[in-house]
């Protein structure tokens, strides 16, 4: 049932795209008038399908002014000499993740994950190489309003201290990988911790993609 609500969404998702870029680049009155309403019945299949609000849903997005692409979320894969693996409690949830966040403009895909591991941890890292590029549509994630792709980078540790937690960060921690705490879900998979460990001790610098 959850496969089918992810694929729903995904869908709405889609509808939703094309919609928001016929807006940005129509000049005609009918096709404005349709396009909006497209929109709000995307909004309102989102709204059946996670319970959330259809102002709610409307309000993650901003109005577009071209072609709509999806959003991209940044991961730091960070292990110690124990192969236990970093994770951070996220407020929003009180569930644990990769640290990480979405890609700030003005960033490269390394310096987000290395700004974001030294926001929330206190750690500076060294951003190694790039392990997965992950499409939330292929994995078993919660239903989520956005389209995503996850770029998690191998980092490893430069330097660091204790310091003080970010605003929407309430723990940090090594843990082993047959005893990690309970996950966000919506930011990274059980599963997908498991494939990045095998990917970084590959010699070969395989990444995955999809």
């Amino acid at each position: 049932m959850q496969n089918k609500a992810n694929e729903l969404i995904i869908m709405a998702q889609r509808i939703r795209a094309l919609s928001e870029t016929a807006l940005a680049y129509s000049s005609n009155e009918y096709e404005i008038d349709r396009s909006r309403e497209q929109i709000e019945i995307c909004d309102r299949i989102v709204s059946v399908v996670t319970g959330l609000k259809e102002e709610e849903i409307s309000a993650c997005y901003v109005p577009v002014k071209e072609y709509v692409t999806p959003k991209v979320d940044i991961r730091a894969v960070v292990f110690n000499r124990n192969d236990e693996v970093l994770l951070v409690r996220e407020r929003a949830d009180g569930r644990w993740s990769l640290p990480g966040g979405w890609a700030d403009v003005g960033y490269t895909p390394t310096e987000v994950a290395v700004k974001e591991t030294k926001e929330e941890t206190g750690l500076d890292v060294r951003a190694v190489r790039l392990l997965a590029v992950f499409d939330k549509r292929c994995h078993n994630h919660p239903a989520s309003p956005f389209y995503v792709y996850k770029l998690c980078f191998l980092c490893e540790v430069v330097s660091g201290e204790d310091s003080q937690l970010t605003f929407d960060i309430l723990d940090k921690g090594f843990f082993a990988l047959d005893a990690l705490p309970p996950l966000s879900l919506d930011r990274i998979l059980p599963e997908q911790i498991a494939l990045l460990d095998r990917l970084r001790r590959e010699p070969s610098g395989s990444i995955y993609c999809d």
